[in-house]
């Protein structure tokens, strides 16, 4: 047998500790000698293991272990940072959840550190403290992203953000109101935002959409309205105008004729230079938290409706289309919804559809309003999509 005591090794070095473990150390491509994570029970294990390493060089796979020490804090503010073409609501939303629910619980931890197990526990932890799934879902998913930018950065090899359906999350059921119901609420919320809730909900439009609309925006004689921008409010103070949330947002929305001397006396009342349909007493801008601390909430008080929101109009709307025989296809695109799944592409909309629609949803609304003049009923906090009273 031949003696292979003395031999070089073509990579890397093995030698015996005083503990009788054995040490290997191995050249990287940037020419640092560096150590194995952990010492070896026999030499054979260490051969293989520098046998392993030398493989990942060779197919451009090693990670430098050093590269990954960068504080998880750090490294996903940076992330925010530099991604291209957030909306500020979207800045104002990751910095919230990386200072509330990520950095409290990985202070000092580096990018390398962050394992499998660790993400585990500390999702665990943020339901545990009573945090919402809907939000420990949004926390999931971002922390998630970050640490895909860092393996393709190669900071590490593979993402640690791998518990099964962490990222998933499940709204509750949005309120769907009836006709009466959304007439109680344009009625109890005054003029200056009664033509807003009707519009929120027979075009089905989002806040930011609506508080954006100009006053040729609106047409009347089409029944039609044009989205082509929505507002944001920048961390600091202050208001601008951007482009609606995906390149579906921009759309004509046909809407009932029902509603138009509803918008033509909003419309009348404005002054001639106006830039905005809906603003504030002193004509600026709507803001989202005034309108509801002024408006939306003693609206609800007046009619009852608690726990409905603004948002619940557009469900509502929404809901009204499908009823009238909308197709998932023309749902989207009243919505202002991107298509992402292959089996809508053979489901096609046309303007003399869309015009249908609305046309339908109006003559229903008709109906509802001329069967009773009683006001609804105030109870309850989710509201029945039939006739029913709140529930």
């Amino acid at each position: 047998m031949a003696n292979n005591k003395g031999r070089r090794r073509r990579f890397g070095s093995i030698r015996k500790l005083p503990s009788g473990r054995y040490q290997a150390r191995y050249p990287g491509p940037d020419g640092v000698i560096r150590p194995a994570d952990d010492t070896f029970a026999t030499k054979g294990e260490a051969e293989e293991w520098l046998t392993r390493k030398e493989v990942e060089i060779l197919d451009d796979e090693w990670i430098d272990p050093d590269a990954g020490a960068v504080l998880v804090t750090d490294y996903a503010a940076t992330w925010i940072e530099e991604r291209p073409g957030l909306r500020p609501k979207t800045v104002t939303l990751y910095r919230y959840l990386l200072r509330a629910l990520i950095a409290p619980h990985f202070p000092t931890a580096t990018v390398a550190e962050v394992k499998l197990a660790r993400v585990r526990r500390w999702r665990k932890k943020l339901l545990d403290s009573g945090v919402s799934p809907v939000t420990a879902a949004k926390a999931y998913r971002l922390f998630r992203a970050i640490m895909n930018t860092a393996v393709d950065d190669g900071l590490i090899r593979r993402n640690p953000c791998r518990v099964k359906g962490a990222g998933s999350e499940t709204s509750p059921e949005r309120s769907v109101l009836t006709i009466r119901q959304v007439y109680a609420l344009a009625d109890a919320i005054g003029p200056r935002c009664r033509a807003l809730v009707l519009l929120a909900t027979f075009a089905g439009l989002r806040w930011a959409e609506l508080a954006a609309l100009r006053p040729e925006d609106i047409d009347l004689k089409a029944c039609a309205v044009r989205v082509t921008r929505q507002i944001s409010y920048p961390p600091g103070g202050g208001h601008m105008f951007g482009p609606p949330k995906s390149r579906a947002g921009v759309r004509v929305v046909p809407f009932a004729d029902l509603i138009v001397p509803d918008l033509r006396e909003h419309l009348d009342a404005l002054p001639d230079d106006a830039v905005i349909v809906f603003t504030s007493p002193d004509g600026t801008p709507l803001r989202h938290s005034n309108f509801y601390r002024r408006n939306w909430m003693p609206a609800l008080t007046a009619t009852g409706f608690v726990g409905v929101h603004l948002h619940d109009l557009r469900h509502t709307g929404n809901q009204l289309a499908a009823d009238e025989g909308a197709n998932l296809r023309e749902l989207m695109e009243r919505m202002g919804h991107d298509s992402t799944a292959a089996a809508l592409g053979y489901l096609h909309s046309t303007s003399a559809r869309q015009r249908a629609i609305a046309d339908a949803v109006g003559e229903t609304a008709r109906k509802a309003l001329s069967k009773s003049t009683a006001k609804p009923k105030r109870s309850g906090t989710r509201l029945a999509h039939n006739e029913g009273d709140p529930s």
